[in-house]
């Protein structure tokens, strides 16, 4: 198994990202603002939030003033990246294909969702022959 590159982002910590990742610099006062209304959590729960995050090295501050701003050091392809390496690893033993199987049974997967599969496949035949 694979170690990952950085320390796990939790689900509370991944919703901080997601307003980082749509639009930074933002203050810990309009982090908590935009999350509020779906989550109830107040500033210092944001400030814990955004505290945890940097020394994971997930985000940076810089001080402005009074206040600090903070912007992603993580993106989005890299956190996708290693959340998708870790399903993998801990529910289909590292493999791809369980996971499309587990997925085609269980979810209704639709004829584009099906067309977009073919076309990795193919890009991935292809890639494949070039190697060999």
């Amino acid at each position: 198994m694979r170690k990952p590159a950085s320390p796990p982002i939790s689900e509370a910590e991944s919703r901080v990202m997601e307003i980082l990742w749509r639009s930074a610099p933002r203050g810990s006062e309009d982090l908590a603002a935009a999350l509020q209304p779906d989550t109830g959590w107040h500033e210092n729960t944001v400030r814990t939030l955004l505290n945890r995050l940097a020394r994971k090295g997930a985000v940076r501050a810089e001080r402005e003033g009074r206040r600090y701003l903070y912007w992603p050091v993580l993106t989005r392809e890299q956190w996708q990246a290693r959340e998708s390496r870790s399903l993998l690893d801990r529910v289909f033993g590292g493999k791809v294909a369980p996971l499309l199987v587990h997925f085609s049974r269980n979810e209704k997967l639709s004829a584009k969702d099906v067309a977009e599969l073919r076309r990795l496949v193919d890009q991935l035949e292809r890639k494949e022959r070039r190697h060999d």
